[in-house]
């Protein structure tokens, strides 16, 4: 008979090792396997963390590593709780999250519900409106500035079809007021799909039992629909809202290609602003208190909004 590897290691084995690992339990057993990439795992996450929170209470430069760093507790949180500019980057982020959010979340369970009709093509449609989330962000950034651009993107030519503009009258990223709903359309028209295939999920999980009760109950389609489809889909249409909040928070590279935070600082998000702290001013100790402070908010409000997720379910 052919010696397997797993014999080979027995042998090799000393009976005082193989005794004790016949003694362990079958959790004992699954801790050894786990352990290394839960020890990986902290080290990756935990220590940063740490480190960042550490830095966040001195005035550390990167830049200037042998210059004395000096304990000044608070006082990179108070500058950053009373600055004005980064309240309004704040206010920036929070027009971006809540606008994306919202057209994402109208036009993705819109589309999910057609889709779930199950007509003839549906497949090829569903393909199709997936195609935006399989590009990189930074692809789409490109492709949309050319699209923006005044006098030879197609997009001002389609506003003008429509609103009777003159084609150079307005430039989508050029603009203060236009800016911010540029790079609002260019995210949902990427993302838009990834919620579609949430509540997609959730619609398709929906029992067809349930609507044949409420047809014998004589519900009509408008009352099914409020009564059953979106009560049971709400758990998915809720996690899709989640998923696409954090990462919204986080949205960096697409609005760099697109504005690059400009005109002035009408489009500078949050994540923006942090690496302009860090890597541009070198003010490793304010950005480290800038990154603690996004890292609280984002963990608070998704703790929050996961409680609330849960109580969903259990409804």
């Amino acid at each position: 008979m052919v010696e397997t590897t797993v014999s080979r290691a027995a042998k090799a084995t000393s009976p005082r090792v193989a005794k004790r690992i016949r003694g362990l339990s079958d959790r004992a057993i699954a801790w050894i396997f786990v352990a290394p990439t839960i020890f990986l795992l902290l080290a990756i996450n935990i220590f940063p963390l740490i480190w960042t929170i550490r830095l966040s209470f001195t005035n550390y430069r990167v830049n200037r590593p042998n210059k004395d760093v000096e304990f000044i507790g608070l006082r990179n949180y108070e500058r950053i709780l009373t600055d004005t500019d980064i309240w309004m980057t704040m206010q920036a982020t929070a027009h971006f999250l809540f606008w994306t959010l919202f057209f994402q979340v109208l036009i993705g369970f819109t589309l999910a519900w057609l889709i779930n009709q199950k007509f003839r093509g549906n497949d090829l449609w569903t393909t199709i409106i997936v195609l935006p989330m399989m590009l990189s962000p930074a692809v789409v950034g490109n492709f949309w500035t050319f699209l923006y651009q005044p006098q030879i993107g197609i997009f001002n030519y389609v506003v003008a079809f429509f609103t009777g503009a003159d084609v150079t009258s307005f430039s989508m990223i050029g603009d203060i007021n236009l800016a911010p709903w540029a790079i609002v359309i260019v995210d949902t028209w990427m993302w838009t799909p990834f919620v579609m295939l949430i509540c997609l999920a959730g619609l398709r999980s929906i029992p067809d039992s349930i609507y044949e009760a409420a047809e014998c109950d004589r519900a009509s389609k408008w009352r099914q629909f409020w009564t059953i489809t979106v009560p049971m889909a709400l758990p998915f249409l809720m996690l899709a809202v989640l998923f696409r909040g954090i990462e919204n928070f986080k949205m960096f590279d697409l609005v760099v290609q697109l504005t690059g935070g400009g005109p002035g600082n009408t489009t500078t998000l949050t994540s923006i602003d942090l690496k302009r702290e860090a890597f541009e001013r070198w003010r490793t100790g304010y950005a480290s208190a800038y990154a603690v402070i996004l890292f609280v908010t984002v963990f608070g409000l998704a703790s929050i909004y996961v409680k609330a997720l849960n109580k969903v379910k259990e409804r």
